[in-house]
């Protein structure tokens, strides 16, 4: 993991005295709300549907057992609403017929590798501030119109697929936007993921910048740079702007891109702000401003950002790979002793299948734990799961866990002798649960139940799944499944991109949700990155686990021999699908038009 260095610790701990500042004159009624609404978002705090929400980044998804038991410590002493609050939050979802899904004490992973917290009093927001920044953790730049938190695959520097390590890049563009003084105050804000992999695992064409690296003919290492991907109103795949870049120009042509977007970006209209809407409307002049304003900075300004290689191996140095283990390498006899257990035990056998990658090194395995179960929302974690996974960390992976884009933890150095110690810790704990890539290994936002901008409520329609698909015999059989619900069409949930999308939209006061077929995010799992289409008018919130049942059922029907239900979709179309939802629809049930449409 990326080493603090002194100045860095003293620049969170700084930021960390200024909020607490900050905070006693807005308490002390010296700072309107107006006034410090800017300063609490520029440090992760929001204010939601019934408290304030805190976002803590966590860069490139990179977090050690020591701030996982921080965030732990956070949940349980500090994501504490006082009783009247929560019982007014609780009337306040009995009047609108909801079930009580108000958790606290728990810490939720973003899509984003983020966490956040719902129930924090802002007046102990300043006590937190100062736990992050004991274990050089933070919320900069995890909300406002600036360059969010740089984002990366759980599988960055271990991947047996990856060409190169792009922490080492992800980490420099860290310190290069964080207060970045020209792009403090963007028309809108502004996310970046990179990959050193050929499979995406980071989602890069969905962002507003997507960097890949990559080899060029003469073996020189560089980026594919793409650019004005997004969700939200206009799902846009992003587009390229250059096939390749040297790797040293990076911060120079990341300076490029980001300033033509902060002159011509639209600043009239929240909804057409993102970079996607620019390049959409300029589509190649964009890209000449851009190469324009990047031989400007190369050649009148000396090209000031320029990574030297001093710079990108100083910063490699706290990329290196744990001590190697004492306990024996994987050879044939070992080799033996994991098939026989496998063999003897199908639940282990589906473990190692599911939630076990290949690493890079033979002796080593990637695992994920996942905290998705009947009665717990995608993404969440309490404090003693928390502890746990550190835990875990500490016994099998060095210390160190990673954030997934799907919500789950992982456990990137466990040496494969310690996998069946491994599994049956995790199993006795909750975490093993072998369904990771199916069905309920579901994305969710948190929805309506805590969101203020949430049309509907994401975490009941995923409990209704959960509960239908429990039979881990079903959930094999159907196979790999991307299933991504988000409470509004400001997509937190991704469901653009799932190979089945659920999005709550607004009937007159009423939930309502459509369904949506054949996203893909970039994955090998779920190829060439594209919006899904609606299947029609939308549904019910109690309908909505039929219709998925529908549709999953007529998978079952259509499918060849060993098809994914992605490739399923692609062979025969949508029709089949769609008409098998709509005919799960109640004959009570009105039809309605969507509002919109991210085909």
């Amino acid at each position: 993991m990326y080493a603090y260095t002194d100045f860095d610790r003293q620049f969170v701990r700084d930021r960390a005295a200024q909020y607490r500042d900050q905070l006693t004159r807005h308490l002390a009624g010296q700072l309107s709300d107006d006034a410090f609404r800017p300063l609490r978002l520029q440090n992760g705090w929001y204010v939601q549907r019934y408290a304030p929400m805190l976002r803590v980044a966590v860069p490139y998804g990179e977090v050690s057992s020591a701030q996982l038991r921080v965030l732990a410590r956070i949940a349980r002493e500090f994501d504490q609403p006082d009783v009247e609050l929560l019982a007014q939050a609780q009337r306040q979802q009995d009047a609108i017929g909801a079930a009580p899904r108000l958790v606290t004490g728990t810490a939720h992973f973003t899509t984003r590798q983020n966490v956040q917290f719902n129930w924090i009093p802002l007046a102990r927001s300043a006590e937190v501030m100062d736990l992050l920044a004991s274990v050089d953790m933070h919320g900069i730049q995890t909300s406002g119109n600036c360059i969010r938190n740089i984002t990366s695959d759980e599988r960055a520097g271990i991947a047996a697929d990856e060409l190169a390590d792009p922490r080492p890049f992800a980490e420099i563009m860290r310190q290069w936007s964080t207060l970045h003084p020209e792009f403090a105050f963007l028309p809108r804000k502004f996310k970046i993921a990179i990959t050193g992999a050929s499979e995406d695992r980071a989602a890069t064409a969905w962002h507003d910048v997507g960097l890949h690296l990559l080899r060029n003919a003469q073996g020189a290492l560089g980026f594919r740079v793409l650019a004005g991907g997004g969700m939200g109103r206009t799902p846009v795949i992003a587009s390229v702007l250059r096939e390749f870049l040297p790797w040293d120009q990076i911060l120079n042509y990341l300076e490029a891109v980001v300033r033509v977007y902060n002159l011509w970006g639209r600043r009239d209209n929240l909804y057409k702000a993102r970079i996607k809407i620019l390049i959409k409307a300029e589509g190649q002049r964009y890209i000449d401003e851009v190469e324009a304003e990047y031989q400007r900075i190369v050649d009148q300004d000396g090209a000031p950002h320029t990574i030297t290689p001093t710079e990108l191996k100083r910063v490699s140095q706290s990329f290196q790979p744990p001590a190697k283990p004492t306990h024996s390498p994987v050879d044939h006899k070992m080799q033996r002793i994991l098939e026989v257990a496998a063999h003897d035990d199908a639940e282990f056998t589906r473990w190692l299948q599911q939630n076990v990658a290949a690493h890079r090194d033979p002796h080593l395995r990637i695992v994920t734990l996942s905290f998705k179960r009947l009665g717990q929302a995608p993404g969440d974690a309490n404090a003693a799961q928390l502890d746990a996974a550190a835990e875990l960390a500490d016994a099998f992976s060095s210390g160190e866990l990673r954030v997934s884009h799907d919500q789950n933890l992982v456990l990137p150095w466990v040496p494969c002798d310690q996998l069946p110690d491994l599994w049956r810790q995790a199993r006795k704990l909750g975490l093993a649960r072998p369904h990771t890539r199916l069905l309920t290994d579901m994305i969710a936002c948190p929805g309506g139940d805590y969101c203020a901008l949430a049309n509907a409520r994401s975490l009941p329609i995923a409990a209704a799944i959960t509960e239908r698909y429990q039979d881990l015999d079903e959930l094999f059989d159907l196979g790999e499944i991307d299933l991504h619900i988000s409470g509004c069409i400001n997509s937190c949930g991704h469901h653009h991109s799932g190979h089945i999308g659920i999005l709550g939209v607004d009937k007159d006061g009423q939930e309502w949700y459509q369904i949506t077929l054949g996203g893909s995010d970039g994955s090998v799992l779920s190829g060439v990155p594209q919006a899904g289409k609606v299947v029609g008018p939308s549904f019910s919130a109690h309908e909505v686990v039929d219709v998925i049942e529908a549709v999953l059922d007529t998978y079952r029907d259509v499918r060849q021999p060993g098809e994914t239900f992605a490739n399923a979709l692609k062979r025969v179309g949508h029709e089949p699908f769609k008409r098998a939802a709509h005919a799960s629809r109640s004959p009570a049930a009105p039809l309605t038009h969507t509002e919109h449409s991210p085909a």
